[in-house]
């Protein structure tokens, strides 16, 4: 086996947000050397990480020079220029995720294609090449609202995801490739993630349950495990490795998906990477998800998935009407409740729904989690000076 610890090995990231400042927390515990890409000076892996190069994801050269410079390459973000990880990839670099996964999934309306092609449940859905195609599918009653649009690139955080109700609702938004999918009604929004090595060795993590602030868009709680009926929870996992299979997926992939009214379950959209929804880990899981990712993408062995308590992610984003230098706001009456852990992402600049940082919260009882969650919620703020 390859020597990746305390050695000359290279392993380089392209992104430098705060899904890579969590996974420098993992490299530094396992001495392994790290090399960050980002395009701001300033990311929240800048002054942490071993090396830094500052530098454009989204262009071939940058990237492609970057690759030459390490042993193996991975991803803390998707929207990254591909073409230059296909040349390294034929060039012989060990690159995982594989590019061909991140063309597919970087782009929402291939996404969706993949999915029906592999006969994998998803939403109904048509795409457009532009808003104006869509407009035109509206007027001629082919498209009826209301519908989810989605567009098919850049998307996060509720970016780039809107229910129409009306062609007015289109009026404000940009005009590239787009889907419009059905309206799904739903009970749970659920996330499993999916770990795999190059041998093919595969765990699951426990089901989550995802609940939404009604205007951003954005996670506010990822609570762990799931409250839901046993069936359903393995239904969400089959299907999970269903899709990593399809994928032939090497690394961490996080599968959202939608559980209908009569318990079906429905992929919404997988993203090939740490996520959100496994937060919850650093404190309540055997081993967190960033270090599964490490060890997935080294063809190490995989680590044990299940829950040590019951889990709940509270999001810190900016507050409404803050723009400025941050403070967090009664952060040290949240540090007196017990089983509470705050995680700041070092971003020295708030604004409104911004991701600044997220608590965990642990217990015994995923109900008491629940509420303390709340409360957590309720008390700190995230405001600018």
């Amino acid at each position: 086996m390859k020597n990746y610890f305390s050695s000359d090995f290279r392993l380089g990231v392209l992104g430098g947000g705060q899904l890579g400042r969590m996974l420098l927390t993992e490299t530094q515990k396992l001495d392994i050397y790290t090399v960050i890409l980002d395009a701001n000076s300033n990311a929240p892996c800048a002054q942490i990480c071993n090396e830094f190069h500052q530098g454009d994801l989204l262009d071939f050269d940058t990237v492609y020079n970057f690759g030459k410079q390490v042993d193996l390459l991975t991803i803390e973000i998707e929207n990254v220029n591909i073409d230059a990880l296909d040349k390294l990839e034929e060039e012989g670099l060990t690159i995982f995720p594989k590019p061909k996964n991140l063309r597919t999934i970087q782009n929402k309306a291939l996404q969706k294609v993949f999915y029906d092609e592999q006969a994998i449940p998803t939403a109904d859905f048509t795409r457009f090449a532009s808003k104006e195609d869509l407009e035109k599918a509206i007027h001629e009653k082919t498209v009826e609202t209301p519908f989810v649009w989605k567009s098919a690139r850049f998307g996060y955080d509720g970016n780039g995801v809107k229910i129409v109700k009306s062609i007015d609702d289109l009026q404000n938004l940009p005009s590239g490739e787009c889907i419009a999918e059905k309206l799904i009604p739903f009970k749970n929004e659920l996330a499993v993630i999916v770990a795999r090595n190059k041998k093919g060795d595969i765990k699951t993590y426990p089901v989550v349950e995802m609940e939404f602030h009604p205007e951003a868009n954005q996670v506010e709680y990822v609570i762990c495990p799931a409250r839901i009926d046993e069936t359903v929870a393995n239904k969400a996992r089959e299907i999970a490795l269903e899709v990593a299979d399809a994928f032939g997926f090497v690394g961490l992939l996080a599968v959202e998906m939608f559980q209908t009214e009569d318990d079906n379950i429905l992929v919404n959209e997988a993203a090939p990477r740490t996520h959100n929804s496994g937060h919850y880990s650093i404190e309540a899981s055997y081993t967190n998800q960033f270090e599964q990712h490490l060890r997935s993408i080294l063809n190490l062995p995989l680590g044990n998935t299940d829950s040590k308590v019951a889990g709940i992610m509270v999001n810190l984003v900016g507050a409404e009407g803050h723009t400025g230098d941050v403070i967090y706001e009664n952060i040290e009456e949240v540090l007196k409740i017990e089983g509470v852990t705050p995680h700041l992402y070092g971003k020295k600049h708030t604004k409104p729904f911004r991701k600044m940082g997220h608590v965990t919260i642990v217990n015994t009882d995923v109900n008491k989690a629940r509420e303390i969650a709340q409360q957590v919620k309720e008390t700190i703020k995230v405001i600018a000076k």
